[in-house]
């Protein structure tokens, strides 16, 4: 049985502590935690943490995969913690993390309605299945109570975007819901629905219907945010209880019923239509192209971005005509192609993890799928994308339309019934069918098990020195490049030695060698560095670059895996330099002896050095 209160334990620590989460939710499969300070989380130590499948840090979010367990760790995080930090400086994000900012504070408000709006959705989904094949009379007592309920979070969605985009930016939340329930008040609607149009201050006031509708009620919170702010600043400290408030909704409804209101119908409205002039312009293809590229976009959490127009297109119109049937599509590409892998796979552990993380996506939860297979093998995700494509474009080709805001997986498939047309859930069907075959036949014409580097030329174990026993010995370098001593490597962590004595190098080629005889004790998941134990007892750590953890393994391309024994100048790892140092990182890597405090450490070597030249000299402590 796993250990939940550990693992949040772990996880707590690595994201840097409860006073740098100021804010805490969980989905299906991930806590995402919002940081005060990103730079106080340990990604590469939580990507290595038992319990946790995977990590997608970006900005101020950092979302943690821990499966189907998410529930238990978040219960446990909740009971020994209280979250609630101060966001750091604006300044200290910096102008790069803008769009990462802006899915944060998506995600933050639209991520928490999806239960309610998949909860309501799929039960009116089931009684309209019912009431269809005669299960249920649609004039009984019992279908108009449950229909109610099932439409409540639609109608009443103004109602629930107060609410998390209250708590997202911090205002009252209680009065961002009495102000925008106005909205939704009889009277409000009698008023803005008369005969002859309301004036007020001789504006006229547009009739808008509020149930269903979204940006409304973000704009008229926003609103209300800097109101409450400056009111609580210099109102008085007795009156401010009722006065504060009493301003509050005076400043806001009137301006939301002029302005915010009407504004926020039109940003509904456009957003839907730019989704629908895509699909009316690039048409079927477009459904197929977006469930291609669903798998990289997951990876970095850019499908929240779509959230926003899912929600609004389900209050605009009532069904969603692209995303969620792309949706479909990726999730069973996902199972069908982790299955491959489980069949074809002669590992017996690759096989159960396979086997697993296919059921898992078929039934509409794929991090174990991406995270565990499709992220880790190229052919696994070229089938997963060849089956996506397919069975995508034919969901476009049908025009199949979803009702719900959900995963879409076998549990779900209610969510494609429409009453009005039948048909739409049979073609929902297919394209499920499509999507498991094809990316099953794609994926196992495409994987083979990965072999190690070399594996024709097996070598010979090298000598290695009994446990605890240390001897002198010669670190060569990894790496062809300029040698420079650990203090001037522009981070604290290796230039102060936190992490060990050593050497580092910039590297001119992007090719990384065993700089001795031992044993490859990690391969890190993001790929960028590793770790050795040599035949002289000594501990290495090469890390290629700084920060170079957040490129998430691309450009990295290692040529061993964990337990490899090797011998001094074999080929550890490729990696794309242009790429890196394009992308903005400092390519100068740390050669570093972990366990340095048993030897005593001297320069071999300073300027240019080629691979396999004498870089440190290690003398064993007596």
């Amino acid at each position: 049985m796993k250990n939940y209160k550990q693992i949040a334990a772990d996880v707590l620590r690595l994201v840097g502590g409860e006073k740098n989460v100021t804010h805490l939710e969980h989905c299906s499969t991930r806590l995402r935690f919002t940081l005060a300070d990103p730079a106080k989380a340990d990604v590469a130590a939580l990507k290595k943490t038992a319990g946790v499948m995977g990590v997608i840090s970006s900005g101020p979010q950092c979302q943690v995969v821990i499966g189907n367990d998410v529930v238990e760790v978040f219960d446990e995080l909740n009971k020994t913690a209280k979250f609630g930090g101060q966001p750091a400086a604006p300044a200290a994000a910096g102008k790069k993390n803008l769009a990462a900012s802006a899915l944060d504070f998506m995600v933050g408000v639209f991520q928490p309605l999806v239960p309610a709006i998949a909860g309501g959705g799929i039960l009116k989904a089931f009684l309209s299945l019912f009431s269809l094949i005669g299960l249920i009379d649609s004039a009984s007592v019992l279908y108009q109570v449950l229909i109610n309920v099932a439409d409540a979070p639609l109608y009443y969605l103004p109602l629930l975007v107060a609410v998390t985009m209250a708590s997202k930016i911090g205002c009252n939340r209680l009065i961002a819901l009495a102000t925008v329930g106005a909205l939704l008040l009889p009277k409000t609607t009698s008023l803005l629905g008369a005969e002859t149009a309301p004036v007020l201050f001789g504006i006229t006031i547009q009739n808008v219907t509020y149930s269903y509708q979204v940006f409304p009620a973000i704009l008229a919170v926003a609103v209300l945010y800097f109101v409450e702010k400056f009111m609580n600043k210099y109102t008085p400290k007795p009156i401010r209880v009722f006065f504060v408030p009493m301003v509050c909704f005076a400043v806001v409804f009137p301006l939301t019923l002029l302005f915010l209101g009407p504004i926020g119908l039109m940003i509904g409205k456009g957003l839907t239509a730019v989704m629908l002039g895509l699909y009316k312009y690039v048409g079927w293809l477009a459904v197929g192209l977006v469930a291609a590229c669903l798998p990289l976009l997951i990876s970095i959490g850019a499908h929240k971005a779509f959230i926003p127009y899912v929600v609004s297109s389900l209050g605009e119109m009532g069904y969603e005509i692209l995303y969620n049937g792309a949706s479909l599509a990726h999730n069973i590409a996902e199972g069908g192609a982790s299955l491959a892998v489980a069949v074809k796979t002669k590992d017996p552990e690759l096989r159960s993890t396979a086997f697993s993380a296919g059921v898992s996506a078929i039934f509409g939860i794929t991090e174990p799928a991406i995270y565990s297979m499709t992220l880790q093998h190229k052919t696994v995700l070229g089938g997963v994308m060849i089956g996506s494509f397919i069975s995508g474009s034919f969901v476009g080709l049908m025009g199949v339309k979803a009702f719900v805001a959900m995963g879409p997986g076998l549990a779900g498939m209610a969510m494609f019934i429409d009453p009005e047309n039948p048909m739409n859930i049979a073609w929902a069907f297919v394209a499920f069918g499509i999507a498991l075959v094809a990316a099953f036949a794609a994926t196992l014409i495409l994987y083979k098990d990965e072999d190690p580097a070399n594996p024709a030329k097996e070598e010979p174990a090298p000598a290695q020195a009994p446990a605890g026993t240390l001897s002198a010995s010669v670190v060569c370098s990894p790496l062809q490049g300029k040698a420079i001593a650990l203090h001037e490597v522009k981070d604290e962590v290796f230039s102060q030695k936190i992490l060990g004595d050593g050497m580092a190098v910039v590297p001119e080629k992007g090719e990384l060698y065993a700089p001795a005889d031992g044993t490859i004790e990690s391969v890190f998941d993001s790929r960028h560095a590793i770790s050795m134990h040599t035949a002289a007892g000594a501990d290495l750590l090469m890390h290629v670059g700084m920060d170079t953890v957040k490129l998430e393994g691309k450009g990295f391309m290692p040529q061993v895996k964990n337990g490899d024994v090797v011998k001094k100048g074999r080929l550890l790892m490729k990696f794309d330099l242009d790429a890196i140092k394009k992308a903005g990182y400092d390519v100068t890597t740390p050669i570093v002896v972990t366990n340095s405090d048993d030897f005593t450490i001297t320069m071999a070597a300073e300027g240019i050095v080629a691979p396999g030249a004498a870089l440190m000299r290690l003398e064993a402590v007596k």
